[in-house]
């Protein structure tokens, strides 16, 4: 993994705070892009915070999560961390995310919960007949309603996660709709492969996810996710037997993106 610069100079943010759109926006993110294209993680969230000052994390509490919290702990410790409850997730990452709150003394962490499931999905059994329809109810719906007060979000995306992440870099600009203004989308591990998210979780002895020792090296709601083989990609185990393999949480061109990433 990149190493970490604490002599980096300040960025000159010559922007005014708050929502800022079209090509002033553009080349923020191409300007933070060049200046930290050698930098670490924590210089990327050091600057993220001090660019973007409406920001949030968004995290999901699943396997390779402490890391970033742990990061963005030591960079800002009330930086909001938004976690969807799609009250179909395991009783494991429940209990994960209270014991992680606590013990990265996370002081902003909000629940979303969608507001209307007993209407859509009454008897909860919309994830087998439409599992788009599900993740669009749970999880990108409520997601949704909460990123409107916030002018960028940071993500866990990683390149080697998917061959459509090849290029993904530090800073990006999410255009949600036409009518919505743009947001800066914040990915301090692009970087990172699956062995530096391993040795950093070894090296700072945080707690991982008591899933990932019973084989799910990628853990979504419990109807919707199984245990990986031997041999198999690390999200086989999502949405098994299915072409879906995206909850739909990312935008690209103000389209939520379906396949080929993690959430």
């Amino acid at each position: 993994m990149p190493l970490d610069h604490p002599d980096l100079h300040p960025f000159k943010n010559t922007d005014a705070p708050g929502p800022v759109t079209g090509a002033a926006l553009v080349e923020r993110v191409v300007r933070l892009n060049t200046d930290l294209r050698h930098h670490s993680a924590t210089d990327v969230l050091r600057a993220a915070v001090r660019e973007v000052p409406n920001l949030a994390l968004v995290s999901s509490f699943g396997a390779e999560s402490v890391a970033l919290l742990h990061l963005a702990s030591m960079v800002k410790r009330d930086l909001p961390v938004l976690f969807i409850d799609t009250e179909m997730l395991f009783a494991e990452t429940l209990v994960y995310q209270q014991e992680l709150t606590e013990r990265l003394g996370l002081h902003n962490v909000s629940i979303l919960r969608a507001a209307d499931i007993a209407k859509h999905d009454p008897d909860g059994t919309l994830h087998q007949t439409d599992p788009d329809a599900c993740c669009g109810l749970r999880k990108t719906a409520p997601l949704a309603e909460a990123l409107k007060g916030f002018d960028g979000w940071i993500t866990g995306r990683k390149r080697f996660q998917s061959g459509a992440r090849a290029a993904l870099p530090f800073f990006e600009v999410e255009a949600v709709s036409a009518d919505a203004p743009a947001r800066i989308k914040v990915n301090p591990l692009a970087f990172w492969h699956a062995k530096d998210v391993s040795d950093y979780i070894d090296e700072n002895r945080l707690p991982r996810h008591p899933l990932v020792a019973r084989g799910f090296p990628s853990i979504g709601c419990a109807p919707c996710t199984s245990p990986v083989r031997s041999g198999e990609d690390s999200r086989a185990g999502r949405w098994r037997d299915t072409p879906k393999d995206e909850c739909g949480i990312h935008f690209e061109n103000g389209k939520m993106v379906r396949t080929g990433a993690n959430t």
